[in-house]
C-alpha cells in the first residue's frame, strides 16, 4: 500500500470511528483549484481553496476558503491578531499536516498535534452543504456535511473559527 492510500485510510478509519459519512469520488490528480473546476463536472456542492499559513510568531493557521472569494492577507492577519501572514513552506506543511501542496485539506488537521494549527472555515462555504475535500492525496474528493466537518475536525482536536471572509469577521459557530 502507497503512503498516500495508507493516509487515506486512517482518514476514513477515522471519519467512521466519528461516524461521520462521506462520499467518494475518484479523479486525476489536481493541483491547483483552475484544474479541479476543469475535472469535476457538476460535482455538487462547496468547493474550497485551503491556504497554510504562518505568521511571524511562528502560530500556523489553515483557511479553508470557498474557492471563488478573494483571500486579503494583510486583512485577515489583522482581523485574526497574527502578525504577518505568509504561506507555509512546504516543508512545513509536510512536517505539521502530513501533505504536500495541492493536497492540503482541513482533514489533514488529524495529522497535527491538538490546538497546534487554527482551522479558519469560510461561513460562505460552510452555508453549503456537501462540502469537497481531498482525502489527504489530490486524486479524489471527499464530500461531507459541513456539521461532519466540524465533528472532524473537533474530534482531532482543531476548534475551527467560523470566518466571514467577506466582512473580514469571525462568526460564532
Amino acid at each position: 500500500m502507497s503512503e498516500a492510500a495508507a493516509a487515506e485510510a486512517r482518514l476514513l478509519a477515522r471519519l467512521e470511528a466519528l461516524g461521520i459519512a462521506v462520499t467518494m469520488h475518484r479523479h486525476a490528480p489536481v493541483f491547483t483549484v483552475e484544474e479541479a473546476r476543469a475535472l469535476r463536472g457538476d460535482l455538487p456542492g462547496g468547493h474550497a481553496k485551503n491556504l497554510f499559513l504562518k505568521d511571524k510568531k511562528d502560530r500556523l493557521f489553515l483557511a479553508v476558503v470557498e474557492e471563488g472569494t478573494p483571500v486579503d492577507l494583510k486583512r485577515l492577519e489583522k482581523a485574526l491578531g497574527a502578525a504577518r501572514l505568509s504561506f507555509g513552506r512546504a516543508e512545513l506543511l509536510a512536517e505539521v499536516l502530513g501533505v504536500t501542496p495541492g493536497a492540503v485539506t482541513p482533514f489533514a488537521a488529524m495529522n497535527a498535534a491538538p490546538g497546534s494549527i487554527t482551522v479558519v472555515l469560510d461561513a460562505a462555504l460552510m452555508a453549503l452543504d456537501p462540502v469537497n475535500f481531498h482525502p489527504l492525496r489530490n486524486d479524489a474528493t471527499l464530500a461531507v456535511s459541513p456539521q461532519g466537518l466540524l465533528a472532524f475536525l473537533r474530534g482531532s482536536g482543531h476548534a475551527p473559527v467560523l470566518f466571514d471572509f467577506r466582512q473580514m469577521a469571525a462568526l460564532p459557530i
